[in-house]
């Protein structure tokens, strides 16, 4: 039987030529850098392997660039990052979802759509609902959302974060695909960029390679390296940890089935 739960990456890095790796709650917490994990990309630069830091982040790659060298992370790592934003921007130029768009999400997220600014409008006026994250001052009230969204369903909402949750610190906070779940519930339509869904990994694949997915939520890079049949690396003590807290290690398997999904090797935290 192959071997798990793995101490380390380089007990398995000779079997893959590329690695997605995501970055919050595998490379960061949102406040600082991953000590051993920086080790981890800093070998597999060595070794001269490729990897592609992977986020569903509603926000352009550069702007995901800056974030990580403001955490000190060094700029030869940075040079291959893509995210679910970046994924987006591409069909806001293409015009795809219409001309108009209301934005959903904090200011902070107004470099998506940076150049376009013109096509911002209300609710009412818009071809489709941009939704990055939950408004500046309304992160906690889902029954605001729901009102707010209830008479809009005709149009389409682009989510460019599928996350539901993920961890700043100890401190957990929603993502847009908790807003893409109510507006679904709601009868809405929404079409996602990021983790799991296709478009983002065609992206970052070159022919032939073996790819190994490393993340730390099950629904979005379990399930999207799943759904791409690529090998995966789930790293437990992240979006998922209190479901892994004292669970014995025959058990992991049984917490990804309930997901519907599979995953190749086990660590806590990605070290090398």
């Amino acid at each position: 039987m192959i071997k798990k739960v793995i101490t380390g990456l380089r007990e398995v890095y000779k079997h893959y030529d590329a690695f997605f790796i995501d970055l919050w709650g595998v490379m960061h917490n949102g406040i600082h850098l991953y000590p051993e994990a920086i080790k981890v990309v800093e070998n597999l630069y060595k070794l001269k392997k490729r990897f592609v830091l992977m986020s569903n982040a509603p926000r352009p790659s550069k702007n995901v660039e800056k974030f990580l060298l403001n955490l000190k992370m060094d700029k030869i790592f940075t040079k291959n990052i893509f995210t679910s934003g970046e994924a987006a921007l591409k069909s806001l130029q293409q015009k795809i979802y219409g001309n108009f768009f209301y934005h959903l999400g904090p200011k902070r997220d107004a470099s998506l759509f940076e150049g376009y600014e013109k096509n911002k409008k209300n609710l009412k006026d818009a071809d489709f609902i941009l939704c990055t994250g939950f408004l500046d001052n309304k992160e906690d009230s889902l029954d605001f959302y729901k009102n707010l969204l209830k008479n809009h369903i005709r149009l389409k909402m682009i989510c460019t974060n599928p996350d539901l949750i993920v961890h700043r610190g100890s401190k957990k906070e929603y993502c847009a695909g908790t807003l893409a779940e109510i507006f679904k519930q709601l009868g809405g339509k929404v079409i996602y960029f990021g983790k799991p869904h296709p478009e983002i990994y065609k992206f970052c694949v070159k022919k032939d390679e073996k790819i190994l997915v490393i993340g730390d939520n099950i629904r979005t890079d379990i399930k999207g390296a799943n759904n791409m049949k690529f090998d995966s690396l789930f790293i437990t003590n992240g979006v998922h940890k209190h479901e892994f807290l004292h669970l014995p290690l025959q058990n992991y398997d049984k917490i990804l089935e309930k997901y519907g999904t599979k995953t190749n090797f086990y660590q806590e935290r990605l070290i090398w």
